[in-house]
């Protein structure tokens, strides 16, 4: 009887064991080591591991300034300012200024930042799980693009890798 209860707990502890995936752990996290970019941010910038990244803080009034591609590789909007960036007005500087605009930890998606008819608030969250979501037009031809964490889990090294794949999508959209 000892033998078997001895087996039994061998085989729960061996079945415990493979299911016990690190959460934490991200699988393929690199660094984004392109060029040197240069992102506006409403609100405060966030830490990151790349030392090719350049934060300016702005408010969100600077983006009424012409030229804003010029100065910016692309604007991240923080979550304690997704409601006011939301607002009528900015919808046509999303659409219009030339360069990506990322609204992080929005749960609504773009949609409520680039329709001047669309309220925020009322504007439902989506069950995407993304941690941010990118907008950028071109022309008529808008692209947007969201950025979830491994295994849907807040931690520093998620979030850190969701901001590595955001220089390179950012990057990419360079001029």
């Amino acid at each position: 009887m000892k033998k078997k209860i001895i087996y039994f707990l061998l085989l729960v502890l061996s079945i415990l064991t493979a299911c016990s995936d690190d959460q934490n752990e991200i699988k393929n996290s690199p660094l984004y080591e392109g060029k040197e970019l240069t992102i506006g941010v409403v609100g405060e910038a966030p830490n990151v591991r790349e030392k090719n990244i350049i934060f300016k803080n702005i408010i969100l009034e600077d983006l009424n300034q012409e030229n804003l591609s010029e100065e910016y590789c692309a604007i991240f909007i923080m979550k304690n300012h997704l409601s006011e960036a939301a607002k009528a007005p900015f919808a046509k500087i999303y659409k219009e200024s030339g360069i990506p605009f990322f609204f992080i930890e929005s749960k609504k998606s773009f949609v409520p930042f680039v329709d001047e008819e669309t309220d925020y608030e009322e504007f439902p969250a989506t069950k995407s799980g993304d941690y941010a979501t990118g907008y950028y037009q071109s022309g008529e031809d808008g692209t947007y693009w969201g950025y979830g964490l491994y295994n849907n889990t807040v931690n520093e090294t998620n979030i850190l890798d969701v901001y590595s794949r955001i220089f390179k999508t950012i990057d990419s959209k360079s001029l």
